[in-house]
C-alpha cells in the first residue's frame, strides 16, 4: 500500500528559516519540493560537498558544494513583517490565501 504524500503549505519561491540543525536561524529562498520524502530544497543552506565525475573536456570534476535538502519540519515560513511564523488559511471569495497566524498579513 502507497504511503499518502504530505500536503505542503511551504510552496517554491518562499523565504524560509531553518529552525533546528546546523544551520539553524539562516534564511533562503525554496528551489525544490520534495513531496515523496518530506524535504526540501533551500538555496545556500544545508551545504554538503560531493564528489562529481568530469563529463566534457571543458567541464571540472572534483569535489563540489552544493544543496541538500532539508526535512520540511525544520523549516518556517519567514512574513515580512513579523518574521518566522506558521502559516494559516483564509476563504477570500472562492479563492484560498495563506495568511501570517501573527499578523493576519497575506503570505
Amino acid at each position: 500500500m502507497a504511503e499518502a504524500l504530505h500536503k505542503f503549505k511551504l510552496k517554491k519561491e518562499d523565504t524560509v528559516e531553518v529552525i533546528a540543525g546546523k544551520d539553524k536561524g539562516k534564511r533562503g529562498r525554496i528551489l525544490k519540493v520534495v513531496r515523496d520524502a518530506d524535504r526540501i530544497l533551500v538555496e545556500g543552506l544545508n551545504m554538503v560537498k560531493k564528489a562529481k565525475k568530469k563529463r566534457k573536456q571543458q567541464d571540472r570534476g572534483g569535489i563540489v558544494e552544493i544543496e541538500a535538502a532539508i526535512h520540511s519540519s525544520n523549516l518556517m515560513i519567514v512574513c515580512k513583517k513579523c518574521g518566522p511564523t506558521r502559516i494559516g488559511y483564509k476563504l477570500d471569495g472562492d479563492k484560498k490565501i495563506r495568511i501570517c497566524k501573527k499578523c493576519g498579513e497575506a503570505l
